[in-house]
């Protein structure tokens, strides 16, 4: 019997412990995702211009 016991509390921590660990490695990931923002912003912003201006200078490879 109180091996049954030892086996469902044990069983039931490490459920515990394993919601413990996916919560702080989601958190973790999302303060990430939140840091590099600005940059990713950035270098959209810088691909957008770069785009637009290679289409002013290449016209003809637009199609209009």
């Amino acid at each position: 019997m109180f091996t049954l016991v030892a086996t469902v509390i044990l069983y039931v921590f490490g459920f515990v412990f394993l919601y413990g660990v996916i919560r702080l490695a989601v958190r973790h990931g999302m303060e990430d995702l939140e840091a590099r923002r600005p940059q990713v912003l950035r270098t959209a912003q810088s691909t957008s211009d770069d785009d637009a201006a290679f289409m002013r200078q290449n016209a003809f490879l637009g199609g209009n």
